[in-house]
């Protein structure tokens, strides 16, 4: 089965801690701080990998995670950087975030790698807190998380030409016979599950790119059958090619084909009909003279709307050669850049809020907090001002401090000292 569509877990490295650690030296007996920092987390990376076409791999992997950088060492060491994720997926990959349906990224074109999810940073080590007033910290910052994210995989083919029409009415042979491209050919419904994209050659270095998108089904943009997963690949095209079954070897009616199609194109994306659209009336060898001409039925119906019929034999080769370079002086006309999915949603990442501190508890009792950044924040905060205050309990709370002493045991009237000030504990 062909898979275009797939969702997946991604998650990037989680930030190695920072250490705590002393020198320890024959004649050095109080020797300073020497942790080192932590390592980086990996990265979540996407990378265009031109040997797949479809993303058929993701059904049976379908959580990625990136390596955690290393705890930092004694002796100043700096932990391992955890190991990047190479995600690996075809060209024309749009990445979505799921809950929301934006796009992330859109893997086409130039686009060939990017980061999606940017491993966490690695905490310092303690050696970095050493303060002329606080000689030996005894705390290391944390390491930051990694991001996690649900994300939607979704394949869109890029061609310039896309072939429409319904099952079995000869795309595939129509695609083998014009280009390099040798899909499975049977006469039964549904032979084609996958596109097919081959390089239409006609010569002196002209040539364009067809795909035989598979046959839809009327239903289609309702998600009947599988509609929703292939109407989605014609959205990169720049022409549309209707190939109809201009015989009615199996009593369809070409024109009506052709109008059941367009609705259903319609239905799903309206701006897809304001391609330009050309018509292809295959089987024309199979064709008996019994006294109708579904040729002209299909240009009597279309060509008034601008849309030029041809017929075709895509078995003997009969007016191929002419659907051709029609196709190929149309895309002369229009710009065959391949259109590329704007980015919608960025990553946010959370603020540094892994705030290196110590909570402990003196023998009289009272609660002893340090760090570097609460050392600093005392020393250009006015206390004695209410604004002032407001803003040193805010700081205790949403850097979790006040959650830690009150792990800690902390109870209403004790005691809590930071650097020579002291304060009564009340919620």
């Amino acid at each position: 089965m062909f898979t275009d569509s797939a969702k997946v877990f991604i998650k990037s490295g989680d930030g190695g801690n920072g250490h705590v650690s002393f020198r320890r030296e024959l004649y050095v007996p109080n020797g300073g701080p020497d942790g080192g920092d932590g390592g980086k987390g990996g990265d979540i990376i996407f990378e265009v990998d031109d040997g797949l076409n479809t993303l058929v791999d993701f059904r049976h992997v379908r959580k990625y995670v990136a390596k955690s950088g290393e705890e930092g060492g004694k002796r100043r060491c700096h932990g391992a950087d955890g190991n990047d994720l190479i995600v690996k997926v075809p060209e024309g990959t749009v990445v979505k975030d799921m809950e929301s349906g934006k796009v992330i990224t859109d893997m086409s074109g130039d686009n060939r790698r990017e980061i999606i999810l940017k491993g966490g940073k690695g905490g310092l080590g303690n050696m970095h807190f050493a303060t002329s007033t606080m000689q030996v910290p005894k705390y290391a910052q944390p390491g930051q998380p990694g991001q996690e994210l649900w994300v939607q995989l979704e394949l869109k083919v890029i061609a310039d030409v896309g072939l429409v029409g319904f099952p079995n009415v000869g795309k595939s042979t129509l695609l083998s016979r014009v280009s390099n491209a040798r899909p499975k050919v049977a006469n039964y419904h549904f032979t084609t599950l996958n596109p097919h994209l081959g390089v239409v050659n006609l010569g002196d270095g002209n040539s364009f790119v067809m795909a035989d998108i598979p046959g839809l089904i009327e239903g289609a943009s309702d998600g009947a059958g599988l509609g929703h997963e292939f109407l989605r690949h014609i959205e990169r095209t720049k022409i549309l090619l209707h190939v109809v079954d201009g015989a009615s070897v199996e009593g369809r009616n070409p024109v009506g084909d052709v109008h059941a199609i367009m609705n259903e194109l319609s239905a799903y994306n309206p701006a897809l009909l304001d391609l330009p659209q050309v018509i292809a009336a295959n089987k024309l060898d199979a064709l008996y003279d019994d006294g109708q001409d579904p040729l002209k039925a299909l240009k009597d119906e279309f060509e008034p709307q601008g849309i030029p019929v041809f017929g075709i034999s895509a078995v003997s080769g009969e007016g191929v050669n002419e659907l051709l370079y029609h196709l190929f002086k149309v895309l002369k006309t229009i710009d065959r850049t391949p259109k590329i999915f704007e980015k919608e949603f960025s990553v946010e990442y959370q603020a540094d809020r892994n705030l290196p501190y110590t909570v402990t508890r003196d023998e009289d009792g009272a609660f002893v907090v340090e760090g570097p950044r609460i050392e600093k924040m005392l020393g250009y905060t006015n206390l004695d001002s209410e604004k002032g205050f407001d803003f040193f309990q805010k700081f205790l709370k949403e850097n979790g401090i006040l959650a830690d002493l009150e792990k800690a045991g902390i109870e209403e009237g004790d005691t809590v000292r930071m650097y020579g000030l002291a304060f009564d504990y009340y919620k």
